[in-house]
């Protein structure tokens, strides 16, 4: 390996410095470490000034991972080059690698020596868009969802593409595979346990895979689900009763392999897997069921985990009764709802409909116009039925919210003048089992909305353009992208593992959620009518939804009307401490609005992540511009607001709330029966097992604990946010550095804050007998399921 160091003096040519090889690299070629550290001898002048860039030939047949560089020896003192990236043999990719020091540089301040290296470093990266890309490469470009089915292998494996003027998406990294043959508008599949390509410094690091979720993840989607199928196929029955869904943690589940090398395969995702003829798989006891067992049932506890459960983002204040729908009515049918006065006067602590109004106590979870579209289809699927639902919460004196009405809707054409039924809290057995039957198919359609709208696309799928563009458009030596670098980790990766095993056709989502093949159409529609990124920060949100109202007098602005609101609580600590870091740092770099407006790479990045990232909205008006120094202030809050906490607060809790399936079931497989339906007496002779027979199956129930107890584990090595790797040299600024760890002071204030919230037992929603605390905004955690942790960037 041979290595060149490029300086700048204020000439507009690179000063050279001689050549210089590692020692000892034959020495220490095979050891293995976490580390391993080499030196190299340079000779140079006194006067040839401050190391700018260095650029490394590796001339061995094997690429290797480059962390940093550092320079000692300099009357300036030592200089550092964080590199964190693969470098490829000559015989793949013979051109040099350059890296720059950690000074960062405006694209106008870059000293004349190395902006020639500048701009050939972001052409590389963007390659010329043409042809399949290798494993190797690192070249970032863009397209469409066209790659998540597979028509080659039959009609019902072919899906619709998103992106285009069709059907709106973000795009995705392109590869470039060839079309199928059935299909020449569809990509070519990489199929499990293939690879597919992300430019090469987004893939996991190879000597740390095996601590990494994902990895974990791909074990559970190769190795572990093929033999829950094989095992559970056969007797893809019902479970039997609450005890059934128990044994799955004390007794553990029976998987039948074929040869006993199987179980070494198997990441230690869940407990224990014994090393027996027949694999014992025992699941952790998800959490929602570990205080309180019986809580989940409760009218409360099903209140307050929509505003301190896993999907924390769809609550609303009600500001019209009766809710009416955004649907056209002559497709849909009347728009006005069959809530009325009576369903809820009863429940409303003595006040009229109007008063509560007026004074902010009703609430609503409304997922009828997004489920309603795809009713007709979904319900004509074998085994999967659902309804359009509302349903109203009363704000009580207490600061709990307790569901008063529940509104099922049905296309029109479905049940004629039944097609709107409005179920009220119980009164008798009868109606205790109807509601709960209600309160479960409200569950699935959150939980249907939570991960294809709320989880994936508005934080996976929304951000990976905006990535793509930075590492097509800003240098790494620019200081925007030495802020946004460790909020764009492994993200690209994830979501193409995404792409292969989970969202794509026949995968763990179409499998596991009732839209089952229509899950993806749904996510485009919510894209297409409901996304804005200016509205995607947490205030602005908060506003949307009518939680909270600007208030200058209050912190952070705004007045909550939702007061004990968890997630609103929390998250607004965490998004004032990102802001007032991101503040800070722009301001530094950006004194001036000229700097800005002159900023040809900032510029070329904003206008890129929308006029192609997000070009199917690229005419949209809600854009924010691009300005001034609070202008770039708040674009950057809102994605780092996205890739850290709002993706922490929708993820890390799937297993600890969506372990226990009766909790939150991801599908329902039967309507609630009416009196005159023929299956209303199997339903009242027994109820449990009508109400199980709805639930998932036990195939469909294992198989969905199994990957959201992997996607809700946080890795050993996870980055969190206030943490970063090289804390003291990532950047050569010193102020930036010392304003760094400053932000992350007020990130370890707000853990204790978080705890002493916890422990507040005014705080109901968080604090009780049974109750669950609120953690998933608290910064740190230990590795695992921890239902807590806020990492920095979408990882998992």
């Amino acid at each position: 390996m041979e290595k060149f160091v490029f300086c700048d003096e204020g000439t507009k040519v690179p000063k050279k410095s001689n050549q210089a090889v590692l020692k000892d690299w034959s020495k220490k070629l095979n050891v293995r470490a976490e580390r391993v550290t080499y030196t190299a001898d340079f000779l140079i002048d006194s006067s040839f000034g401050v190391p700018g860039a260095i650029a490394v030939t590796n001339k061995h047949q094997k690429e290797f991972f480059l962390e940093s560089i550092v320079f000692e020896g300099l009357a300036c003192g030592p200089v550092h080059f964080y590199c964190n990236s693969w470098v490829q043999s000559t015989k793949d990719h013979p051109a040099k690698r350059v890296f720059f020091s950690n000074m960062p540089y405006l694209p106008s301040e870059t000293p004349a020596g190395l902006k020639e290296l500048r701009q050939k470093e972001l052409k590389d990266l963007r390659g010329d868009g043409k042809g399949e890309r290798k494993h190797s490469d690192r070249i970032y470009d863009y397209t469409i969802y066209n790659d998540l089915g597979n028509p080659d292998k039959g009609i019902d494996l072919a899906r619709p593409k998103l992106g285009g003027e069709a059907i709106p998406y973000p795009r995705r990294c392109r590869t470039g595979r060839p079309p199928t043959e059935t299909d020449i508008n569809a990509e070519v599949r990489v199929e499990k346990p293939l690879p597919m390509y992300v430019p090469r410094d987004e893939a996991f690091e190879e000597s740390k895979q095996d601590t990494f979720a994902a990895w974990r993840l791909k074990g559970v989607l190769h190795n572990l689900i093929p033999s829950l199928i094989a095992s559970l196929s056969a007797e893809n029955h019902d479970f039997k009763g609450f005890s059934a869904v128990d044994s799955l943690y004390k007794e553990g589940l029976i998987l039948n392999f074929g040869f006993k090398d199987e179980l070494k395969r198997l990441p230690k995702i869940v407990s224990k897997i014994r090393e027996s003829s027949q694999g014992l798989l025992k699941y952790d006891t998800p959490r929602i069921i570990s205080k309180d067992k019986f809580a989940w049932l409760r009218d409360d506890e099903f209140a307050r985990q929509s505003i301190a459960g896993i999907n924390p983002v769809n609550i609303e204040r009600l500001e019209v009764f009766p809710p009416v729908s955004e649907l056209d009515p002559a497709i849909y049918g009347p728009q006005e709802s069959a809530l009325k006065e009576e369903h809820i006067v009863g429940h409303i602590n003595g006040m009229s409909v109007e008063e509560a109004l007026k004074d902010n106590k009703l609430f609503i979870l409304d997922h009828h116009d997004i489920y309603l579209p795809f009713l007709d289809r979904i319900n004509a699927l074998d085994g999967r039925k659902a309804y359009g639902t509302r349903t109203l919460f009363f704000l009580t004196p207490l600061g709990t919210l307790k569901p008063i009405a529940i509104e099922l809707s049905l296309p029109h054409s479905s049940h004629g003048s039944s097609s709107k039924r409005v179920l009220s809290p119980p009164v008798d057995a009868t109606t205790n089992w109807l509601w709960q039957l209600a309160k479960a198919h409200v569950c699935s359609n959150d939980a249907g909305v939570h991960q294809l709208v709320n989880h994936w696309l508005r934080t996976h799928a929304c951000l990976e353009p905006f990535i793509l563009a930075a590492h097509r458009q800003l240098s790494a030596m620019h200081p925007i992208f030495k802020l946004l670098d460790p909020h764009m980790r492994y993200t690209l990766e994830i979501n193409a593992l995404a792409r292969q095993s989970l969202i794509n056709a026949g995968g763990v989502i179409e499998s596991c959620f009732t839209p089952a093949e229509y899950c993806m159409e749904i996510s485009a529609a919510a894209y297409q009518d409901h996304w804005r990124f200016d509205q995607e920060g947490l205030p602005a949100d908060l506003i949307r939804r009518g939680i909270a109202i600007p208030d200058p007098s209050q912190p952070h602005g705004l007045k909550l009307l939702l007061e004990d609101y968890p997630y609103a609580t929390d998250g607004l600590l965490i998004w004032h401490a990102i802001e007032k870091w991101v503040k800070t740092y722009v301001n530094h770099y950006y004194p001036d609005p000229s700097l800005i407006q002159n900023d040809s790479e900032l510029l070329a990045w904003y206008a890129e992540s929308i006029n192609v990232g997000h070009a199917d909205l690229r005419y949209a008006s809600w854009w924010p511009q691009l300005s001034t120094a609070d202008d770039l202030s708040s674009i950057l809050t809102t994605l780092i607001w996205l890739a850290s906490a709002q993706h922490a607060a929708l993820n890390f809790g799937q297993y600890p709330y969506g372990g226990y399936v009766p909790n939150r079931p991801p599908l329902m497989r039967r309507l609630i029966p009416e009196e005159n339906d023929p299956e209303y007496a199997s339903f009242v002779a027994d109820p449990q097992r009508y109400f199980f027979s709805a639930l998932p199956s036990m195939l469909q129930a294992t198989k969905f604990m199994a990957v959201v107890d992997t996607l809700s584990t946080h890795s050993p090595d996870e980055e969190y946010l206030g943490e970063r790797n090289q804390p003291s040299t990532w950047s050569g600024d010193p102020e930036i550095v010392e304003a760094f760890f400053n932000f992350s002071a007020e990130i370890n204030a707000i853990e204790k804050e978080i705890e002493r919230r916890n422990t507040d037992s005014s705080l109901r929603n968080r604090c009780g007998a049974g109750v669950l605390p609120y953690e998933l905004l608290a910064p740190s955690s230990d590795s695992g399921v921890t239902c807590r942790g806020v990492p920095n960037s979408v990882s998992i």
